[in-house]
């Protein structure tokens, strides 16, 4: 077992409320996702709130924008679930719920094994990637880092 794990942040802005039918392509497969996540090899900790996932956080002063973060065994492990199972369905949809991205929407960094980052955590990477681009604190899938 590596004494590093995977914690990744990514953060949306809706076009639609999560009510309205047009979101139901996302709303409507969340706890499958969701579930599809907790049963992936590899999968260690997803952050949600009273709803099963994190649609009720509110972290941003706009109300639409939405969060996820959760901390995986490996890059690897994290690409399998993202990019290789029905995940990329939603990957390959999201121009239809979410406006296009206004800079870098998701940052990756190394957490010791068994530590759960704060919503905080994972906002402060994703400024930190925003602020400096990829490096050993804060990056993405095209570059990736080694556990410091």
């Amino acid at each position: 077992m590596s004494a590093w794990h995977l914690a990744q942040v990514n953060v949306a802005r809706m076009r639609y409320q999560l009510e309205d039918p047009l979101m139901a392509g996302f709303t409507d497969r969340l706890d499958e996702i969701n579930s599809l996540a907790e049963s992936s090899p590899g999968f260690v900790w997803r952050f949600q709130d009273e709803s099963g996932n994190a649609t009720d956080t509110q972290l941003f002063s706009d109300p639409d924008i939405l969060f996820n973060m959760s901390v995986w065994e490996s890059v690897e492990a994290l690409k399998d679930f993202t990019y290789r199972s029905d995940h990329l369905q939603l990957v390959r949809n999201r121009k239809d719920w979410f406006f296009p991205n206004q800079g870098p929407i998701m940052a990756l960094w190394w957490v010791p094994a068994g530590h759960i980052p704060a919503p905080d955590e994972g906002l402060e990477r994703l400024e930190l990637i925003r602020r400096e681009g990829p490096g050993p604190r804060a990056f993405m899938f095209s570059r990736v880092f080694d556990p410091e």
